[in-house]
């Protein structure tokens, strides 16, 4: 059985996408109360064994990371992943938020939209979910660091990944990202289009 490391998803009661279904889901995160099968930053990743995971599943963790420690945690994602491997990652993108929020004449603390979990405003796009950080009291939960879709691909293209797909909507960017040229069935998987 294929396995996906989740970084940073907090709890297995999260779902993952639908692709990642067949593989066995291993969740990595620093904070011990979402029961992680792995308690670690993600920072450290090159301490644990090299080549074990088929995928990386990182979702709205990497902008929780100050910017000269993105390297660091990419690296570590190559670093555990087999030679077939990937890296999927999310993040907030910036340059649509900006937009928006200058189309649409709204302030840091006005609503941006509304989610599950309650309103969102502009900061907690750019600063990480303000609620959250006040209940935890944990400033793990701020963000430290903002992508946009050209800086996201520029970080996975300098860590040394060789074949990168991307997109950016709805106020995220997307990619995933290869060690190598991803096989037939992982092309499937993911609708990506032939070389």
């Amino acid at each position: 059985m294929k396995k996906v490391l989740n970084v940073g998803g907090n709890s297995k009661a999260i779902p993952l996408p639908p692709q990642y279904s067949e593989f066995e889901h291993l969740l990595l995160d620093i904070d011990p109360k979402g029961s992680p099968d792995i308690v670690c930053d993600a920072r450290n990743l090159t301490t644990l064994e090299s080549g074990q995971f088929d995928a990386v599943y990182c979702s709205h963790n990497l902008e929780h990371y100050y910017r000269h420690d993105v390297q660091r945690v990419l690296a570590g994602f190559l670093h555990v992943l087999k030679d077939g491997g990937f890296a999927h990652i999310r993040v907030p993108d910036i340059q649509e938020l900006m937009r928006i929020t200058i189309d649409r004449g709204l302030d840091i603390d006005d609503v941006l939209y509304q989610s599950p979990a309650g309103p969102i405003m502009v900061l907690d796009v750019l600063y990480g979910y303000s609620v959250e950080i006040e209940r935890s009291k944990k400033d793990f939960f701020a963000h430290k660091t903002g992508f946009t879709h050209k800086s996201l691909l520029k970080a996975l293209q300098k860590a040394g990944f060789s074949k990168i797909y991307s997109a950016a909507r709805n106020l995220e960017v997307s990619a995933l990202a290869f060690k190598v040229a991803p096989d037939h069935d992982t092309r499937l998987l993911f609708n990506l289009p032939p070389d």
